[in-house]
C-alpha cells in the first residue's frame, strides 16, 4: 500500500506528531471550539498556546524531553493541558487510573519511571501512601505547573519529536493482574483519530461527547478524532445512567461513546423526555450484544457502531457508514492486516480462533510494553481475543481466550452464555465466569442484575436459555445481585466475582433439582 493511500485521513500533517497537528489545526480552525471541559471552552488557537504554555511551565520545573510525567486526575481540562504540554515539550505523559491505590498505584508509579506527578487534593493521600519519591504537584497550588491564561502566543517552539517518539504510557486496566504500561507513540494517536473518525462518519463541526475517563484509550482517542476531523471534544465529568441523556443534550453532541455495561444500564432506565431530546445520531459502542442494537436504535434514535482496537493497537477491524452489520465487529480497515489462528495455525472461515493483527502504518501500533523489547515495525500481535471470520471477511467477536470455561470436556464461551441470558426480559446485566468444580474442571456461574421491579426466578432463566444453549453451558450457579463490580471504564471485574465465588445465597441448580430437558 502506498504512503499516499495510508495518509488518506483528512488533513493529517506530514510529520504525524501531536505538535504538528496542533499547529495545522490552529491555522485552519482558529476560533472554533476544540475542547470543552466543564465551564472551560478552548478554541483551536488557544489549544496550541495552552500546550506551549504548559510545556514552558514544565520546563521551568526541570522537565526535559523524554522525561515521564504522571497524572492522577479526574476528567478536567488540566489533564488535556498536561497531555498536550508534554507532547509539545517532547516529554511523555502517564495518565493513571484514579481508582488505583496501595500496591497497584505504587506499581504503576515505579513501572512508569515517572519522577513527577500532577494530582488533585482528593487523591493526595493515595499518593502519599505509596511513598512516591518524586515531586508531587497539586492542581491549583502555587508550585504546580499551569497554563498562563494571559498568553496569546506560544512561548516556545515545539520539540523536534518524530512520529515514533513516545507521547504517552497508558496502563491497561489490570482486571486479572497488575497493570501493564503500553508505550504509545505520537503517530498512534493521530491514526486513532483518523480511523475511528472515518468509521463514525465524522465531519467538520461534529460535537463529540465522551464521559469515559481520560486516562483510557477511548476518551483520549475521542480527543484526537475531534482534532483530526475539525470537530469539538466535550469531556464529560463521569458516567451516570440517570443523568446521561441530560448531559448529552446539554453538550449539543452529535456523536457519543459507550462502553462495557453502559448500554444495558441505559436500556434498564425508565423512559424520560431527555432520552430523545438530543442531536446524537451515532455512538461508538464496542462489544454491545447483537440483540440490543435495534431496541437501542428505536428507543434512543442512535446507531451503535462496533469495532476492534486495543490500547496496544488501533482500529484494526471496523465498518464504514452505510456498510454495517449489527453484532459484527467489521472488516479489516485500510492499513492493517488480521488473521485467525489456533495454536499458530490458520483456521478456516467460520471456525473460532485467536485474532492476530498487525499494522502497515508507520507508528500505527504501540511500541510494546514497558520492560519488553520494542517489537519490529509490522510485527504480528497476539490479541488474546477469540473471533470468527466469515467467508465474506466480516468478523464476529466470540470472547477472550481467558474467558473460555472448561466443563465436562467441553469449551464454553462466557460471552455466548452472557448473550443468551441477557435476552431474558427480566435481566438487566449479566456476567458469566468459572468457579471450581468437584470434578477438577469448572462450573458455570452467572451473576445477574434483575431489571428494576422484576422478580427473576433462576430456574425460569435456565429454561429460557435452553433454547439457545447446550445443556453443558447452562449455569449451575446463579447469584442475583444489585450491581456488578466494574472498572472505571465499565468492564466487569470478573476476577472479583471469581474470588467471591459461591456464597450462602447462591442458587444451585443441582441442589434445587433442576434438570435440563436435553442432555446431549
Amino acid at each position: 500500500m502506498t504512503s499516499e493511500a495510508l495518509h488518506a485521513e483528512p488533513g493529517l500533517p506530514a510529520a504525524m506528531t501531536i505538535p504538528a497537528l496542533l499547529v495545522l489545526r490552529a491555522e485552519e480552525c482558529g476560533e472554533q471550539i476544540a475542547v470543552r471541559a466543564g465551564p472551560v471552552a478552548v478554541s483551536y488557537r488557544e489549544l496550541l498556546v495552552r500546550a506551549a504554555s504548559m510545556a514552558e511551565a514544565l520546563h521551568a520545573q526541570g522537565v526535559r524531553a523524554g522525561d515521564r510525567v504522571a497524572a492522577l486526575l479526574d476528567n478536567r481540562v488540566e489533564l488535556v493541558d498536561l497531555f498536550l504540554g508534554c507532547s509539545w515539550l517532547g516529554a511523555v505523559v502517564v495518565p493513571l487510573n484514579v481508582a488505583l491505590r496501595g500496591e497497584g498505584l505504587r506499581h504503576v508509579l515505579v513501572e512508569s519511571g515517572a519522577r513527577r506527578l500532577l494530582t488533585e487534593p482528593r487523591y493526595a493521600a493515595q499518593v502519599e501512601a505509596t511513598r512516591f519519591a518524586g515531586v508531587c504537584w497539586l492542581v491549583g497550588s502555587d508550585t504546580a505547573p499551569r497554563v498562563d491564561s494571559a498568553m496569546t502566543d506560544p512561548p516556545r517552539d515545539p520539540a523536534s519529536v518524530t512520529d515514533l517518539d513516545l507521547a504517552a504510557v497508558l496502563f491497561t486496566s489490570g482486571t486479572t493482574g497488575l497493570p501493564k504500561g503500553v508505550r504509545c507513540p505520537h503517530a498512534q494517536f493521530l491514526w486513532w483519530g483518523g480511523g475511528v473518525g472515518r468509521s463514525l462518519g465524522l465531519r467538520a463541526g461534529d460535537v463529540l461527547y465522551n464521559c469515559l475517563p481520560l486516562f483510557h484509550t477511548n476518551a483520549l482517542g475521542t480527543l484526537f478524532q475531534a482534532l483530526v476531523w475539525r470537530g469539538t471534544f466535550i469531556l464529560g465529568e463521569r458516567f451516570s445512567a440517570s443523568g446521561y441523556w441530560s448531559a448529552v443534550q446539554e453538550s449539543g453532541a452529535t456523536v457519543t461513546y459507550l462502553l462495557g455495561a453502559m448500554v444495558p444500564m441505559l436500556m434498564n432506565r425508565p423512559p424520560s423526555p431527555s432520552e430523545r431530546a438530543h442531536r446524537v445520531t451515532r455512538a461508538l459502542s464496542p462489544a454491545t450484544p447483537a440483540h440490543l442494537y435495534e431496541p437501542f436504535r428505536k428507543r434512543f434514535g442512535i446507531d451503535l457502531i462496533d469495532g476492534f482496537g486495543t490500547t496496544e493497537t488501533n482500529l484494526v477491524l471496523g465498518s464504514l457508514p452505510g456498510r454495517r452489520r449489527d453484532g459484527f465487529i467489521g472488516t479489516v480497515m485500510d492499513g492493517y492486516e488480521a488473521g485467525v489462528v489456533d495454536q499458530d495455525r490458520p483456521v478456516a472461515d467460520g471456525v473460532p480462533g485467536e485474532l492476530l493483527v498487525r499494522s502497515l502504518r508507520r507508528g500505527g501500533f504501540a511500541a510494546g510494553y514497558l520492560g519488553d523489547a520494542v517489537p519490529a515495525e509490522g510485527a504480528w500481535l497476539r490479541t488474546g481475543d477469540r473471533v470468527i471470520r466469515g467467508p465474506d471477511g466480516w468478523f464476529r467477536y466470540v470472547d477472550r481466550l481467558k474467558d473460555v470455561i472448561r466443563r465436562r470436556g467441553e469449551n464454553i464461551s462466557a460471552t455466548e452464555v452472557e448473550s443468551v441470558l441477557s435476552r431474558h426480559p427480566h435481566v438487566a446485566q449479566v456476567a458469566v465466569f468459572p468457579v471450581p468444580s468437584e470434578l477438577a474442571e469448572d462450573e458455570v456461574m452467572a451473576a445477574i442484575v434483575p431489571r428494576e421491579a422484576a422478580v427473576l426466578d433462576p430456574a425460569d432463566l435456565l429454561r429460557f436459555a435452553e433454547a439457545d444453549l447446550a445443556y453443558f453451558a447452562l449455569p449451575r450457579y446463579v447469584d442475583l445481585v444489585t450491581r456488578l463490580p466494574l472498572t472505571e471504564t465499565g468492564k466487569v471485574r470478573k476476577q472479583e466475582l471469581r474470588a467471591r465465588g459461591v456464597g450462602p445465597d447462591t442458587w444451585d441448580a443441582q441442589r434445587q433439582g433442576f434438570r435440563p430437558t436435553r442432555t446431549r
